[in-house]
């Protein structure tokens, strides 16, 4: 397996999909049930698969992630062959995860209180393993707004 297995919750909400994936599979519902039943092996792998679909599409897709923490944020844009980041660290008593202490950060971004950096690197291995790890270490898929605010405020 390549990523992980999507959680139940990820299943129930992609049960078309899944269906769909089945049947191009040439599983019908009652192959399905009996699948689960005298091969659950057989089961578990056809769950692999299909998650290591959905997580590929999805990586694939995924051009910003962002990561909060009560004093930092760390901003990614996601493209083909190198990633950029730029980290927020506040140094003060604010906690970002808190709608007031992030409304604060985005108001006063050049506060001496913040402190801002900025890299890029190239991927150190396959694209979608690098943002899968991003992901399970916490980091949601974003549309990069804040991203390109801070870009453009940092040059």
């Amino acid at each position: 397996m390549k990523y992980r297995q999507l959680t139940k919750e990820q299943f129930e909400s992609l049960h078309e999909e899944f269906a769909r994936f089945l049947a191009s599979q040439h599983i019908d519902v009652n192959e399905w049930n009996q699948l689960k039943k005298e091969k659950p092996a057989v089961a578990e792998d056809e769950l692999n698969v299909f998650s290591d679909v959905v997580w590929d599409d999805v990586l694939t897709k995924t051009n910003y992630l962002e990561h909060f923490s009560e004093k930092t944020v760390n901003l990614f844009k996601c493209e083909a062959d190198e990633i950029h980041r730029i980290a927020i660290k506040v140094n003060w008593d604010i906690n970002l995860l808190e709608q007031e202490g992030f409304e604060w950060l985005m108001k006063n971004p050049m506060d001496n209180s913040v402190d801002i950096f900025k890299g890029t690197k190239p991927y150190a291995s396959e694209r979608n393993a690098e943002l899968f790890d991003l992901v399970e270490k916490g980091s949601g898929v974003s549309k990069g707004e804040i991203f390109e605010y801070f870009s453009q405020l940092i040059g």
